[in-house]
């Protein structure tokens, strides 16, 4: 990302974080909530598994650098062998958690849609 980017970017992320959320994410995956507890199942229990069911507990979790490796690792057996749907979304938040690392201000907020 060019220096002067993300100078824009934590600037925005600062002044976010004095009067409210600036939503300047997009969504990146989307999965039904009935999969989603499918994926869930088939992690290891653990911190990762907790993590990620905290959707399920509070219907809104957020995921930045201090939880990157907890749940890569925890998702990469799935991503490499794991069945469809589920290996796609693996792959897919492992990208995401990739580009947390490479840039540790941005995070992920995962929001349970009610229908």
């Amino acid at each position: 990302m060019p220096a002067e980017s993300q100078q824009v970017m934590y600037y925005s992320l600062a002044i976010g974080h004095h009067v409210g959320m600036i939503d300047c994410l997009k969504t990146e995956l989307e999965c039904p909530l009935e999969g989603y507890t499918e994926w869930l199942k088939q992690l290891p229990m653990g911190d990762a598994r907790r993590k990620l069911r905290g959707l399920l507990t509070f219907g809104e979790i957020t995921i930045d650098s201090t939880h990157t490796s907890l749940l890569a690792n925890a998702l990469s057996p799935l991503s490499l062998s794991g069945d469809e749907p589920y290996k796609s979304w693996s792959l897919r938040l492992i990208e995401l958690l990739a580009e947390i690392e490479r840039e540790p201000a941005i995070y992920l907020i995962v929001k349970r849609q009610m229908a």
